[in-house]
């Protein structure tokens, strides 16, 4: 089905296309500026940090749902080999296979197009089968250090977790800003929170995928109006699945990947955070959450810590 035409709407009011340049590689990360780092130093009090990463393991978040994205396959390719003769330092080496997305992650601005199109104007064959990204690639992502700000929109419903069909709404993250009590700002990284990943921590990957609360079509606009660097949440599809408006799949990750140039990111756990703000009356904390630069990547593994 072609896209709509509230789609296009939406997409020409959050458009950052040329906003940093024809050349712009790296999007709203451009508003991470160095008075925005400096300030969100000032963020940390009590030092207390906090992991935002699922641990990577062969039976991780992924249920075969997405083809090709595969959980964290380990293996050993030395142990206490002694590679320089006997009774010489001896050595153990491993690799892994992995998707790039496959765990705590973010999506890069090459992971969706739309209309032909990726993030400033250009052209979507520009992802090759050798080359990968060869514009637009992940490697080329600035630090991501900034002001994080938790918007923990279960909590703000007097919930644990939000049901599967809901889709959090502008409305919804207003309500959760009132509770951290504190306004987002330009270059801040936005983390929301709906609760879901409980299922997966419970044991239950199916309910983790499917059926999801996430983001609404609606919200873009929101991450706009605020200069919003980049957004990740505790889900595995990001945005509300199965989608909020019949046949109209991943709108959200095309308006934010695409027109805005923001990265987005997914299976963040943030229950951890969720209680720790709570107890320190809180939310808004310095965040680290550095992109792995595979070169020509679509998206890459990431261990944030938030630092309160």
């Amino acid at each position: 089905m072609p896209l709509p035409q509230e789609f296009h709407e939406i997409a020409r009011r959050v458009n950052n296309w040329g906003r940093w340049g024809a050349d712009d590689e790296i999007g709203t990360l451009n508003l991470i500026t160095e008075q925005v780092v400096r300030e969100a130093a000032g963020c940390v009090r009590s030092g207390r940090r906090v992991p935002l990463a699922l641990p990577l393991r062969q039976d991780g978040v992924q249920t075969g749902m997405i083809p090709g994205r595969v959980n964290p396959l380990h293996t050993m390719v030395a142990i206490n080999q002694e590679i320089f003769g006997p009774g010489t330092v001896a050595t153990s080496d491993d690799a892994v296979t992995m998707g790039l997305q496959a765990a705590t992650h973010w999506d890069g601005l090459t992971h969706v197009s739309h209309s032909g199109r990726l993030y400033n104007d250009r052209p979507a064959a520009s992802v090759t089968a050798h080359g990968g990204a060869t514009v637009l690639g992940i490697e080329k992502a600035t630090p991501i250090t900034s002001r994080g700000v938790l918007l923990d929109v279960a909590r703000a419903h007097g919930t644990d977790r939000l049901p599967g069909g809901h889709a959090v709404t502008p409305e919804d993250l207003d309500a959760a800003e009132e509770l951290a009590g504190t306004r987002v700002r330009a270059g801040d990284v936005v983390l929301v929170r709906t609760g879901q990943l409980q299922h997966y921590l419970a044991g239950d990957r199916q309910g983790y995928a499917f059926p999801s609360p996430g983001l609404s079509v609606r919200t873009p606009e929101w991450f706009r109006a605020r200069d919003v660097a980049a957004v990740a949440n505790d889900t595995l599809t990001f945005e509300i699945f199965p989608p909020e408006i019949e046949g109209l799949w991943l709108p959200v990750h095309a308006l934010h990947l695409v027109e805005m140039g923001m990265l987005q990111g997914q299976n963040w756990n943030l229950e951890e955070l969720s209680e720790a703000c709570a107890e320190a009356g809180r939310y808004a904390f310095f965040l680290s959450a550095m992109a792995e630069p595979f070169v020509g990547g679509a998206g890459t593994p990431v261990a944030p810590v938030a630092v309160l």
